[in-house]
């Protein structure tokens, strides 16, 4: 039933389908060169400690494939996502379960940007969810020669959540609303008025639909199976990420951040990490005040700075 192409099933069925299908394969099947067997090491344990999903699940040869990928070429790049999952997906899944959104649509960030603040793409999209310019700036995310706020975890996942509850809205199907997500409501909405289906799969076979798109649901489905039960899938040498930890304070226009850090006794690199939406590293004097993140516990030291810039 699992090899049938294009055929979904309920959330839950599927996921005990398919860990007693990898199970039953993984005792017999070998380990991947490099790789620690069970027991040895650091173990990771994922963020989804049990499989159970969300949005419907479709196993066929494309996400095979996917699988595949993640495991030989792409597993070095994949590694590090599940490393970073610790630090941001559970902040994603609260506030997608918080509106009443399936939570695996967290690993649509996970496939963008590998939960990165930096990830830049050809097309100018930016950050942890790819925003481009004008869909960053439709749903408040400001972007100046300064803030560039689809950097900001919190603002950018917040700005992510409307928009792809807007897509849901327009498409009602969550594989036709990731699908926007990565080419464009209107494309979109084009296809589907062309073909008359809203069926992702179906649509994905014509010719006009695009090859990205065509790559991107059963990339999206590999990537929640592989992250849901990695050590089934051979990654056991894991490191964890943990989450920033930190305080938000304000400061007044003309605050660097260099010597903020100095200031306080932290490095500038962990305090730009902090903000990663301060693409120059201050804020500019015309501002009035900014809220930034600081490490936690520093706020003491941060106020006594900004009063000795007055």
């Amino acid at each position: 039933m699992l090899n049938k192409m294009n055929t979904d099933v309920p959330a839950r069925f599927a996921a005990l389908c398919l860990v007693l299908c990898l199970l039953s394969l993984s005792a017999t099947a070998a380990v991947p060169p490099g790789v620690a067997r069970a027991g040895t090491g650091n173990t990771f344990t994922p963020v989804d400690s049990s499989p159970n999903f969300d949005i419907p699940v479709t196993y066929n040869t494309r996400v095979k494939w996917w699988i595949n990928y993640y495991q030989t070429s792409g597993r070095k790049w994949f590694r590090t996502w599940l490393e970073r999952s610790h630090a941001y997906l559970p902040q994603m899944q609260k506030v997608l379960a918080a509106r009443g959104m399936p939570q695996d649509l967290a690993y649509v960030a996970m496939i963008e940007s590998g939960f990165s603040s930096q990830a830049t793409s050809s097309a100018e999209a930016v950050g942890y969810w790819q925003f481009i310019t004008p869909t960053a700036n439709r749903y408040g995310l400001k972007t100046t020669w300064w803030l560039d706020e689809r950097r900001d975890f919190t603002k950018s996942t917040s700005a992510a959540a409307s928009y792809l509850g807007d897509l849901f809205k327009q498409f009602g199907s969550w594989y036709l609303t990731a699908a926007a997500y990565n080419m464009g409501e209107g494309r979109t909405q084009r296809l589907v008025n062309r073909h008359h289906t809203r069926n992702y799969w179906v649509l994905s076979k014509r010719d006009d639909f695009p090859e990205e798109t065509k790559q991107y649901i059963p990339k999206l489905l590999a990537a929640m199976l592989i992250a849901k039960a990695p050590r089934l899938y051979g990654f056991h040498e894991i490191n964890p990420k943990q989450p920033y930890i930190y305080d938000y304070f304000s400061v007044p226009g003309g605050t660097d951040l260099f010597n903020l850090a100095h200031y306080m006794g932290v490095s500038s690199d962990q305090l730009l990490k902090l903000n990663p939406e301060l693409l120059k590293g201050f804020v500019p004097a015309s501002v009035l005040t900014h809220r930034i993140r600081i490490p936690k516990g520093m706020q003491s030291k941060a106020s006594k700075f900004v009063r000795a810039q007055l």
